[in-house]
């Protein structure tokens, strides 16, 4: 019964989370036993503890599963369609182009940690996990990462403001975010974010 649901569900290779699962009729005793008889006889593959997935065979006949960078991701940032929190500081300058740097710890700012503050290691890859002190929604993720980065924009950027501009204008207008979205959210942040934003002139990018 587990295993029908899983494979109709879940694509092989795919992180599962136990305790997203609730099969009605299913008991939690029941569930762990065949949890571990599909794990004993190979048609599931334990990650760490609560994650589990389907093995996927390589052309070379090797199981593949998850990288690190999928697990973080389903974890810390989206799962299901579920939003949840996105990549922050030198991680996220970096993508965006405004800095040169290649970060060795990758930072998301998430909803999904206790912690304020924790460093997770999968793989041999590192991540600084840090709590959002507003919640992340799929309505304003694009507009918190914006403000996140402006919090310390010149620790991350290595272009002049006018080159930067041009970047995060582009990000911006790609992501519809408004000075309405902006308005709600910045004064739960530092003054050093007021100040980059107006640096920045970005008052003059938003609608």
């Amino acid at each position: 019964m587990l295993y029908e649901y899983l494979k109709n569900h879940y694509s092989d290779g795919e992180p599962i989370f136990t305790s997203d699962i609730n099969i009605e009729g299913m008991t939690r005793e029941n569930f762990c036993q065949q949890l571990k008889t599909l794990t004993d006889n190979g048609k599931l593959v334990r990650y760490e503890k609560g994650i589990y997935y389907l093995p996927r065979e390589s052309r070379f006949h090797s199981v593949i599963g998850p990288t690190p960078e999928t697990i973080v991701k389903y974890k810390y940032i989206s799962r299901r369609n579920n939003i949840s929190g996105f990549y922050s500081g030198s991680s996220f300058a970096n993508a965006l182009g405004i800095s040169l740097q290649v970060p060795m710890k990758k930072e998301i700012v998430s909803n999904n940690t206790a912690a304020i503050v924790k460093e997770v290691t999968l793989g041999k890859q590192n991540f600084i996990i840090r709590k959002s002190t507003i919640p992340v929604t799929e309505n304003n993720v694009r507009t918190l990462q914006l403000l996140e980065l402006l919090k310390n924009f010149d620790r991350y950027s290595d272009l002049d403001y006018q080159e930067a501009n041009k970047i995060i204008r582009n990000y911006i207008n790609a992501n519809d975010i408004t000075k309405s979205g902006i308005d709600k959210y910045i004064r739960e942040y530092p003054d050093s974010t007021f100040r980059n934003y107006y640096e920045l002139k970005l008052d003059n990018v938003l609608a």
